[in-house]
């Protein structure tokens, strides 16, 4: 069901609570942090983070699994002229085989905030856990949803990284990654079982799919 201009206005601006509260506790500078890409079999997993000018609204600004491919491109270019600062980071697949892909997402969550140009004095992050954080921070469960730097941040992660399966489509024709963006379809699987795992796949993933 479609939002009315009022619900609409109301959810973007209900995605400042939570900053507003923590503003209350003391801290000036938070970022926004998210990943994108967890659950594919191949590629790297990439993560944002976003500091937003305070009670900035954007409008349509949301999770990015609720956004078409077109409006999240347009939204990632609003992102970038506004924030105040924003950086985005990834972790390997060599690195997504060594020490695990819940490892790997915080390793590369931590290089983007490690990336700000402007330094941050909290950090709002999705999920439910993360490790290795330094900052001040909070884990904020459908955090894409309620806040708005998280949910700048999921744009960020997944329109970069669906930019960088663009890339790999072009490298490796053969296993249509434009197509599924390296996750486990019907077709991505039935391209492994025809032509075997490239070095961008992660092996550790891909193993009960290849011999």
């Amino acid at each position: 069901m479609k939002r009315t201009k009022e619900e609409e206005e109301k959810r973007l601006r209900d995605m400042w609570i939570i900053e507003d509260e923590i503003r209350e506790r003391g801290f000036e500078v938070i970022a926004g942090v998210d990943e994108a890409g967890r659950g594919p079999l191949a590629g790297d997993v990439y993560a944002a983070a976003v500091i937003l000018p305070k009670d900035l609204i954007i409008p349509n600004l949301n999770d990015s699994k609720k956004l078409s491919e077109k409006k999240r491109e347009e939204l990632y270019d609003v992102i970038c002229e506004k924030a105040v600062s924003y950086s985005v980071a990834t972790a390997s697949v060599e690195e997504i085989d060594e020490i695990n892909i819940r490892n790997a997402a915080f390793l590369a969550m931590n290089r983007a905030i490690a990336g700000l140009e402007k330094k941050c004095d909290f950090v709002l992050i999705d999920g439910n856990a993360v490790t290795g954080c330094e900052i001040p921070h909070e884990c904020v469960v459908k955090g894409d949803m309620k806040c708005a730097s998280i949910a700048a941040a999921s744009i960020l992660a997944k329109v970069t990284r669906d930019r960088y399966m663009a890339r790999l489509a072009e490298e490796y024709p053969q296993y249509m990654f434009e197509k599924h963006k390296g996750y486990g379809t019907a077709l991505h699987i039935e391209m492994l079982k025809k032509y075997g795992a490239s070095e961008v796949h992660r092996k550790t993933f891909v193993k009960k799919f290849v011999e």
